[in-house]
């Protein structure tokens, strides 16, 4: 990732009177689940120049200014008719300020909820908005009759898509998005982002899931040439595969037979960025999450959701030092619909006092529910370490619910397939990586050479491990090859369950490598490796990374290795 750079404004066109103004970042800007890859991002604002002028998400207060001036350079503000707004959040309200003192005369055009976000954001009942609820178009004349897809989910209730049948382009908004930063504006060669968009996707769209489903099928009937992003580059050679595996990642999801109800109100943004963190560590040990933002849905939907789902988890800001009347109505729902025989959980965020998180935990406990991880309060945004907190402890109550199910009356021999497949031996290692503030670490047998030029190797890394987030392309690692007759301490150290955001490296020693993850120094020998790129394997990813330093610590010791009794476990 190219951190030199500063941010700037790329301006492009894309099609007959359309344009694209790319504010880009190389640097990572926020601390949302979805950004942690830290390969920058780009906002993407999009201007149609009919007979009148329509501008198309304009991008949030970090861009405010290189925006407004790239924008002043190459159009006349005041020409503008209208500003359509995909979704509409505070971050964004900065912006849409600054346009309003230069333009006073736009008139706005979002979804309802939108509206509502919108007067809200700018404390102004009195804006002009034309509010689509998808049966009108808006004509821009020179054939550009824009049409308008709500697509809304419980992340962004708002969420509206704009479609223009002149150029056949998708203004998209959060969909089918990316955070990478480049000069690459379409998706050229797009199968080496292919990665990028996955996680973009399990971050934003997989607690989603149905709503997902029904935005596509929604989209299905128009001839679209054309995704503009609201982030990343924009898709235009790869779109009927992007395509295609939304829907496929979606009904991975979907049909899940394991469903966790996340369920939540956020006030300032903080308790849906660490719902989406806690939907994430879920999502990726195979459990479905039903993601229900009580501040939109209606009763029937909080209550259908409990019934079905094995557990459910309960997030809440605290205002005034209470609850949000939703939250109260949805804590109400869930004592009187699931039964305490359901796994639990709580979290929030709080400015001064965390009252509202006390009083859901206080609620369960007194009603005998079990609890799938300790009750998380966080003070103000979160960070780096609380969102790995959050994403281990939504994957410790995946766990915990998948374990709950196996049958255990009965010990099934393995098979003669699974038996041969377990004599397939691996060299013991501990693979250990760090990103930040964020350090993980774990035992692996899994790991083969993969190639002598560049030296290069592959290691299978299962989805739902908390190191997982840290070995994505362009990530750093250090793969620790135990030594035979001195593995068992490294290896019952590495295998023990940690709690969520638990030091895995306290009483071991180790020592800080050239490319900054730890470096065993018990250790037979330790390779320092740059993951190049990875595939995804049922249950796991296989990594595949070279090889950029290593040296032998112990040159007359022999290596560790494992021998399975079955294919089917560790």
């Amino acid at each position: 990732m190219q951190t030199n750079k500063p941010r700037d404004v790329q301006v492009l066109p894309i099609g007959t009177d359309t344009t694209v103004m790319r504010s880009r970042s190389w640097t990572r800007l926020r601390f949302e689940i979805e950004y942690a890859l830290a390969k920058g991002t780009t906002a993407n604002s999009y201007l149609i120049q009919g007979d009148k002028i329509a501008l198309i998400d304009p991008p949030g207060e970090t861009f405010t200014e290189i925006y407004l001036q790239a924008l002043q350079q190459r159009f006349n503000i005041k020409d503008i008719d209208y500003v359509i707004l995909g979704h509409v959040n505070p971050n964004r309200a900065a912006t849409i300020k600054a346009l309003l003192e230069l333009a006073p005369q736009i008139t706005f055009v979002c979804s309802n909820p939108g509206a509502i976000n919108l007067r809200g954001a700018l404390e102004n009942q009195d804006l002009p908005i034309l509010v689509k609820r998808g049966e009108e178009t808006l004509d821009l004349g020179k054939g550009h009759n824009l049409q308008f897809i709500p697509t809304p989910n419980p992340r962004y209730p708002d969420q509206l898509c704009t479609y223009d049948p002149q150029t056949e382009i998708l203004y998209s908004d959060k969909l089918f998005g990316a955070h990478i930063c480049g000069d690459q504006v379409f998706d050229e060669g797009w199968e080496t982002i292919n990665e990028d968009r996955r996680y973009y996707f399990d971050c934003l769209m997989a607690p989603h899931a149905r709503q997902i489903e029904t935005t596509l099928d929604k989209l299905s009937d128009l001839p679209v040439r054309l995704y503009a992003t609201g982030h990343g580059p924009l898709v235009r050679y790869g779109l009927i595969e992007l395509t295609h595996a939304y829907r496929q990642w979606s009904q991975q999801q979907t049909s899940a037979d394991t469903t966790v109800a996340l369920i939540y109100a956020s006030a300032y943004g903080n308790t849906a960025t660490l719902a989406q963190a806690i939907a994430r560590g879920i999502t990726k040990a195979g459990v479905s999450v039903e993601s229900i933002n009580c501040e939109f849905a209606d009763p029937e939907e909080i209550r259908n959701a409990v019934e079905k789902a094995s557990g459910f988890v309960i997030g809440s800001p605290t205002l005034g030092g209470h609850a949000p009347t939703p939250v109260q109505t949805a804590l109400g729902i869930v004592l009187s619909t699931a039964t305490n025989n359901k796994l639990a959980g709580v979290f929030g965020s709080y400015g001064w006092s965390g009252e509202a998180v006390d009083l859901i935990e206080g609620k369960l406990k007194d009603a005998g529910y079990r609890f799938g991880f300790d009750t998380i309060r966080v003070k103000f945004k979160p960070n780096d370490t609380t969102l790995q907190l959050c994403e281990e402890a939504g994957t410790d109550f995946a766990q915990a619910l998948k374990k709950a199910k196996k049958v255990r009356s009965q010990t099934v021999p393995a098979s003669s397939v699974e038996q041969a497949v377990g004599r397939v031996v691996g060299s013991l290692c501990v693979l250990t990586a760090k990103q930040g503030g964020v350090s993980s670490g774990m035992l692996a047998s899994w790991v083969s050479q993969a190639s002598f030029n560049p030296p290069g190797l592959t290691i299978a890394v299962a989805k739902d491990r908390a190191v997982e987030p840290l070995t994505h392309s362009g990530n750093k690692f250090n793969l620790n090859i135990l030594k035979e007759g001195n593995h068992l301490g490294l290896m019952k150290h590495f295998l023990k369950p940690f709690e969520p955001g638990q030091d895995r490296f306290a009483g071991v020693a180790a020592e800080e490598a050239e490319n900054g993850s730890p470096l065993l120094t018990d250790a037979l020998a330790y390779l320092e490796c740059s993951v190049q790129t990875r595939m995804e394997a049922g249950d796991h990813w296989l990594v595949y990374a070279t090889v950029e330093n290593g040296k032998v610590l112990n040159q007359d010791g022999v290596t560790a290795v494992h021998h399975r009794k079955s294919g089917s476990h560790y």
